[in-house]
């Protein structure tokens, strides 16, 4: 595949020419103009002098602070969030624009050290404040001229009292950080980046490989397979390496945190109850058997086959016509969907396309996958993607831009308020998709389009619900199994295949080398048990739908709301005004129904 870089209308940004049409890339200019800007540099010294000036002025002292100085200095603390994250999200974007760029890798790492050094001074801040006694505390927090519109984050970090460390050891573990999880990362990082498969006469990346698995050719699928086990395989000492190493480190912290469990900080940085998540995973294991078992049995008699191979998971069904979407059809699909949802979301959705605001295009040595990342509040946020035209992709441009709006109506809230808890981080992506499938869904009559329309929703939302929880327990056994000893990669491989017997079912055989398709999921390394957000955010959506379509009048503004309230409040807070109740069994029930729903509109179509 052939790319070229041309300069659009502005100056500043830039498009990549593909088969898709135009795909814009970032203009990360409204971060900073270039890498060697004065401005990056004058920031940078700036965060030096603010971040020791801050300790100067306040450490020792919070406790005695009265309401209106805790304000302002709470204010303080957020303008020194708002630099530092300016600076490490423009190194950052630039890194995962091309990742194996030595230049944009060692300006990443130097800032990140950089920053490391000057914000120790802060490890003081949280360590001294959840010292404050309670009494205190409630009495500053509550006074009219306070900070009280900020209680909810310093409610989140109090809550890391009985886990705190001495001040001398949470400093170390602050200045470690930077060859600890965040070295090994980077490792990763550039070892996926740098990684050549070759499922045919191409030589391609994982990103490119990982999509000829949607290939309506079934040869194409099994080769890209077999490319895949293959590179991975041969890779599979240094994957385990980091993984042990990871897990080892958590698990080190954990004990010195007297954390009850692997998956505890996360449930905690979450600001959810362990019980909640252990209903939802619950939950979705018990419906393995009428979800993934029964889809899979059903896919298998559609592609004639007695049994599934791994490269038949996310196969086309054989009625499904190729269809490649270009760029511009794909935009305008979403953002008719937002739109007939309400103008605003459009509108909020619209400058990502027309600000370089997104980065679309498969390019060498970009990092796989998509994400949108908030950046700081001062700014606007990114949205990257790997466009390569599949209908999925329009799917996942749906997602991230309902990440993009989240982040854009959060931002109100200011640096430290914005940031939503990773349970309801995939509400408004995961709604963006359903609006998105809703209105194509609407556009079609041939029964054999529709079948093959829902039959890819069921097998994302399969892939969102289902999948991830196996990912979750994955996780869970894994740090569990690592309390006892060194992992060896057959140990891990192991492992892997028993959560996937479970989760996938009888309909599927299993390929040598699948064992190690472990190794490629970042959230593994990036985010430990991140991964049942997604699963969490579904079924949250799967419900918020359904309360849509029942009483839709008035919606549209409750959901606003949900969304520029970012972390100021609990989820129970935020699902009340809907009738949800995420901390109810029988919540989760709801929105696996909905999965089930298409099942049986499947069944009367294949009828």
């Amino acid at each position: 595949m052939r790319f070229e870089r041309e300069r659009l209308c502005d100056a500043e940004i830039t498009s990549t020419s593909t088969e898709f049409g135009q795909l814009p890339d970032w203009d990360l200019s409204d971060l900073y103009p270039a890498p060697d800007a004065p401005e990056l540099t004058a920031d940078i010294e700036r965060l030096q002098k603010d971040a020791a000036g801050f300790a100067t002025d306040y450490e020792g002292r919070l406790a005695d602070l009265d309401a209106p100085t805790m304000l302002e200095a709470i204010r303080r603390y957020e303008e020194i969030d708002i630099l530092a994250g300016r600076i490490m999200s423009y190194a950052g974007l630039r890194y995962y624009q091309n990742t194996t760029d030595a230049a944009r890798a060692k300006q990443l790492s130097d800032l990140q050290a950089q920053i490391t050094d000057f914000t120790t001074p802060l490890v003081f801040f949280s360590l001294e404040f959840n010292r404050i006694p309670e009494e205190t505390y409630q009495a500053v927090f509550s006074a009219p001229d306070g900070p009280a519109r900020y209680k909810p984050v310093f409610d989140r970090m109090r809550a890391m009292r009985p886990y705190q460390l001495s001040d001398e050891l949470e400093k170390f573990l602050h200045d470690n950080s930077v060859v600890g999880a965040a070295a090994w990362n980077r490792l990763f990082d550039e070892t996926m980046a740098g990684l050549e498969f070759h499922p045919g006469d191409e030589t391609l990346g994982l990103e490119a490989t990982l999509n000829l698995l949607t290939d309506h050719d079934r040869s194409t699928r099994e080769g890209a397979a077999r490319a895949l086990a293959d590179v991975f395989g041969k890779n599979i000492k240094l994957f385990a390496r980091i993984h042990n190493t990871l897990a080892k480190e958590k698990s080190v912290e954990d004990k010195w945190r007297k954390m009850p469990s692997p998956q505890h900080a996360r449930h905690l940085s979450n600001h959810v109850e362990p019980e909640v998540v252990e209903a939802l995973r619950n939950a979705v294991t018990a419906a393995y058997p009428r979800l993934s078992h029964r889809y899979y049995t059903l896919k298998a008699k559609w592609l004639g086959l007695d049994k599934l191979q791994v490269w038949d998971r996310n196969a086309p069904l054989p009625t499904a016509s190729p269809e490649t979407v270009g760029w511009d059809q794909a935009r305008q699909t979403v953002l008719d969907a937002y739109s007939d949802f309400s103008p605003k979301l459009a509108e909020l959705a619209e400058p990502f396309f027309d600000r370089g605001w997104i980065d679309a295009a498969v390019k060498p040595g970009k990092a796989p996958g998509a994400f949108a990342h908030p950046t700081v509040v001062t700014a606007h946020p990114y949205v990257m993607l790997n466009y390569l035209g599949k209908p999925r992709d329009v799917m996942t441009l749906a997602h991230e831009l309902g990440h993009g709006v989240h982040q854009r109506l959060a931002a109100q809230q200011g640096e430290l308020l914005a940031a939503t808890p990773l349970t309801l981080a995939e509400t408004a992506s995961v709604f963006g998709e359903m609006l998105t499938f809703r209105k194509l869904l609407s556009g079609i009559s041939d029964p054999a389009q529709r079948k093959a329309l829902l039959a890819g929703k069921v097998e994302d939302m399969i892939n969102t619900v289902v999948r991830q929880i196996s990912f979750y327990d994955f996780e869970c056994r894994l740090h569990a199994a690592r309390l006892e000893g060194e992992l060896t990669p057959d140990d891990i491989n192991e492992i892997w295949m028993q959560v996937s017997r479970e989760s996938l079912g009888p309909a599927f055989e299993f390929m040598p080398g699948y064992e190690t398709f472990w190794s490629y999921v970042p959230h593994f390394v990036h985010s430990p048990f991140y991964v049942y957000a997604y699963a969490f955010g579904d079924g949250l959506v799967n419900a918020l739908y359904a309360a849509y379509e029942a009483a839709p009048d008035g919606f549209q503004d409750k959901y606003f709301d949900m969304l520029a309230a970012g972390g100021s409040k609990h989820h129970r807070e935020l699902l009340a005004p809907f009738g949800l109740d995420a901390s109810d069994p029988a919540f989760w029930d709801k929105g696996l129904s909905m999965i089930e729903e298409l099942f049986d509109e499947l069944e009367k179509i294949e009828d």
